[in-house]
């Protein structure tokens, strides 16, 4: 049974917000760091990549819709990706990023202390890129819960970019918000599990960190994506409207 262990969601290719994020102690010290999905659909595809498999079996990884779909695009099986900068990114990887993106499970499970037995995925237990919220109904997460073990009463999940904690059903549901594209404030979102459950936000130099990606970084327009994305220009009011209607909520009146 781990003691601590560090969750990273949706970190998109931002490489300063990622760094920032490994720099923290109770990160650098957990006993293991869980991505759960959309980790290059970014930015600094690559360089990302790179610093995460340069930690070696500290990391476990889970896969993101995000990463199934570049895999996807550059395979030739599928034409677009919704995310206007995913084809660019994806047309950055090396064969080993893509052989990487293609071995990750969509859900892996961990014992962690005063949690019990934790399932980590990225949208759902079952898809990768289902839609619950923080004020999704308790009809909602039974149904995304159908089958999933009794014995998991822990699950985190991202997809979103949201942080919350809350509880469905008897399980404990915990959502770290994102590294790279935050939702409603600024800052690098994670969380830290054990025994209790600790929403962290990393705080960087943001202009700093636009200002290095825009050199960096060749994809069209990389400035104004940057300054969108790490200012957190989209609210939780705004990302909430649009993810609303895909949870499976009636809006009839």
């Amino acid at each position: 049974m781990l003691k601590r262990v560090a969750v990273l969601s949706d970190v998109h290719g931002v490489l300063p917000a990622l760094e920032a994020v490994l720099a923290e102690p109770d990160v650098s010290t957990a006993d293991r760091i869980v991505l759960t999905g959309d980790i290059t659909a970014g930015p600094q595809p690559t360089q990302v990549l790179d610093l995460l498999t340069g930690l070696g079996d500290r990391v476990i990884w889970v896969s993101g819709n995000a990463d199934r779909e570049l895999r996807e695009f550059r395979r030739g099986q599928r034409d677009t990706i919704p995310d206007p900068i995913a084809p660019w990114a994806a047309s950055q990887l090396r064969q080993d990023h893509l052989d990487l993106l293609g071995s990750l499970p969509r859900s892996f499970s961990l014992s962690v202390n005063g949690l019990g037995e934790v399932l980590f995925c990225h949208a759902t237990p079952r898809d990768d890129e289902e839609v619950v919220l923080v004020d999704s109904s308790l009809d909602r997460w039974k149904e995304v819960f159908d089958g999933l073990d009794p014995g998991i009463r822990t699950v985190v999940c991202g997809h979103t970019h949201m942080p919350f904690v809350r509880l469905a059903h008897g399980r404990l549901v915990i959502n770290p918000g994102s590294i790279g594209m935050p939702y409603g404030r600024t800052g690098a979102h994670w969380a830290l599990l054990g025994p209790g459950v600790e929403l962290r936000s990393t705080n960087f130099d943001i202009q700093r960190a636009i200002t290095r990606i825009s050199e960096d970084s060749s994809y069209p327009g990389i400035t104004e994506w940057a300054d969108y994305f790490l200012h957190a220009r989209a609210s939780d009011a705004d990302a909430l409207a649009a993810f609303a209607p895909r949870d499976g909520r009636d809006h009839s009146p």
